[in-house]
């Protein structure tokens, strides 16, 4: 285990997370640590709660403002984070936050009243991220290994946009992390 990274994370979320998540009444950390703390609840193994924790680290390692949607630009934060998490952990982690962006395309494709349940902001970033999935797109999504972790974790970040709602704070969930890094890393 390398407690740098530990830390950096722990650090990343507690002081750079305290921007509104889009257009809803959390910050980019209680949005983390609520999607985190449903993957927990629902007894996901390690990768996919630490996976949840993280799935929007991307948004903290760019310098393109708190809301870059609102200005036309798709920030790409699943290409950043995943970049940024690879260095660390491994393809159980970083494959689904690399195709939770993917996840809602595929989503609001293959389940016909998905796009109806998106917010205003979640609608104005598939826009930019490239609409809902085409069938070629669907096939070649559904035979990437860690799809079915990527829209499980979509769910998570979907339901993980409620106002005052308690959760663990971040260092509860460090250990979970910690047990994901990859040897060496």
């Amino acid at each position: 285990m390398t407690p740098d990274v530990v830390t950096e994370i722990h650090d990343l979320l507690e002081h750079r997370a305290d921007g509104a998540y889009g257009l809803h009444d959390v910050t980019q950390r209680e949005h983390a640590l609520q999607a985190a703390r449903l993957a927990e609840r629902d007894g996901q193994p390690d990768a996919l709660i630490a996976a949840a924790l993280l799935h929007d680290i991307g948004h903290l390692v760019h310098d393109l403002g708190e809301d870059p949607a609102a200005e036309g630009v798709d920030d790409r934060h699943e290409e950043l984070g995943h970049a940024w998490l690879t260095r660390h952990f491994g393809p159980e982690v970083t494959e689904p936050v690399r195709l939770h962006v993917a996840a809602k395309r595929y989503l609001c494709a293959t389940e016909a009243d998905y796009v109806a349940r998106l917010s205003p902001d979640s609608v104005r970033s598939l826009a930019l991220q490239g609409g809902p999935m085409s069938a070629s797109e669907i096939a070649a999504f559904e035979a990437l290994p860690h799809h079915a972790a990527a829209v499980t974790l979509r769910r998570y970040g979907e339901a993980a946009k409620v106002r005052a709602l308690e959760t663990p704070p971040v260092a509860h969930f460090l250990p979970c992390v910690a047990r994901c890094l990859r040897a060496g890393a």
